[in-house]
């Protein structure tokens, strides 16, 4: 007969590597890296090569499928757009509840804490809501999440207060990286970006615009900012007051200007366009 101390140290070594191997299953996955953020950094002066033919032509019919790499961005309203991403995850920018997506979004992100641009009543099935500023006043707000195919993260920028003053952190620009592509929304930026925040949003494909005149920041100022950021496809939004054309005379030649026959884009890697996109949404 076996003496029972090598079974029971068999048996209990058994249990020692099973429980070693469903606490590892339960370990959570590392952060996913910023695609965007890495290429900017390793190559600030690199110009990115677009996959696509020239001219402002831009797919308008999604492809069904997560493989074909498709986003489909909606303009709902102000600086509310929706974002419908090949995996299935939705997003609604700017959440202020006065803008209904065509069903319920998983996310919503609420740039800053102005009437128009958030809600403290969302929609209790929304998922995940999330706020660009932080609870405790000067301190930055720090979102980076993973939901689905889609890396979410965002930059911190200071705002100009109700009295006249600055807040500081007080706007966030919200960057959804999915498909290859990096998508920015600038929220309520009411100043030129630092080199530091140009090096924290890193590369954008697709940036969506406020071209209020001033109440975010002067067509000029704004312009700049676009410029700088070199984004092969812009989607103008927030527009209060002035037309949008005051907006596009500010941009030459090396700007492409086109208006959407529906409210809708579907874009990908390949279908960016070569030269920059100025892309009216209709209904801005």
């Amino acid at each position: 007969m076996m003496p029972r101390f090598p079974v029971l140290a068999v048996f209990f070594l058994i249990m020692f590597l099973g429980l070693g191997a469903a606490d590892a299953q339960q370990k959570p996955s590392r952060p996913q890296p910023s695609q965007c953020q890495a290429i900017a950094q390793s190559l600030p002066k690199a110009t990115f090569a677009s996959f696509s033919p020239p001219g402002p032509t831009l797919a308008n019919d999604p492809v069904d499928g997560p493989i074909n790499g498709d986003v489909k961005i909606t303009f709902l309203g102000h600086a509310t757009l929706f974002i419908e991403t090949p995996g299935g995850v939705s997003i609604a920018t700017d959440y202020s509840g006065a803008y209904s997506p065509p069903y319920t979004p998983e996310v919503v992100t609420m740039n800053k804490a102005h009437p128009s641009h958030y809600t403290l009543t969302p929609d209790p099935a929304i998922k995940y809501v999330l706020h660009g500023w932080s609870d405790v006043p000067g301190e930055p707000a720090k979102i980076r999440m993973t939901v689905g195919d889609t890396l979410i993260r965002n930059v911190v920028t200071d705002i100009r207060s109700w009295g006249g003053g600055i807040e500081a952190n007080g706007n966030s620009i919200f960057i959804f990286e999915v498909a290859g592509l990096c998508i920015g929304h600038l929220g309520h930026l009411h100043f030129e970006l630092t080199d530091q925040q140009y090096a924290e949003i890193g590369r954008l494909d697709v940036v969506m615009v406020p071209v209020d005149g001033g109440l975010t920041m002067g067509a000029d100022s704004m312009s700049r900012v676009v410029k700088r950021l070199r984004s092969s496809l812009i989607l103008p939004m927030h527009r209060w007051g002035p037309p949008v054309d005051q907006f596009l005379a500010l941009f030459g030649p090396d700007f492409d200007v086109a208006y959407a026959p529906t409210p809708s884009v579907t874009v990908s890697v390949k279908t960016l366009p070569r030269k920059p996109l100025i892309y009216v949404l209709k209904g801005l």
